[in-house]
């Protein structure tokens, strides 16, 4: 996979967390939604 490729990639996965954040409801919220946002975040990590 190209640097160039890598870059698009990250930046999907980064619009997707950012949609996912921007969507949720903070009354709903579980603590099983957050640790996703984690393993999101940790795998956002791992692609750089």
């Amino acid at each position: 996979m190209s640097q160039q490729d890598k870059l698009q990639d990250l930046k999907l996965r980064l619009a997707a967390f950012m949609n996912r954040i921007e969507t949720m409801d903070p009354e709903e919220t579980s603590v099983e939604d957050i640790d996703q946002l984690i393993e999101m975040l940790e795998d956002l990590e791992k692609k750089m």
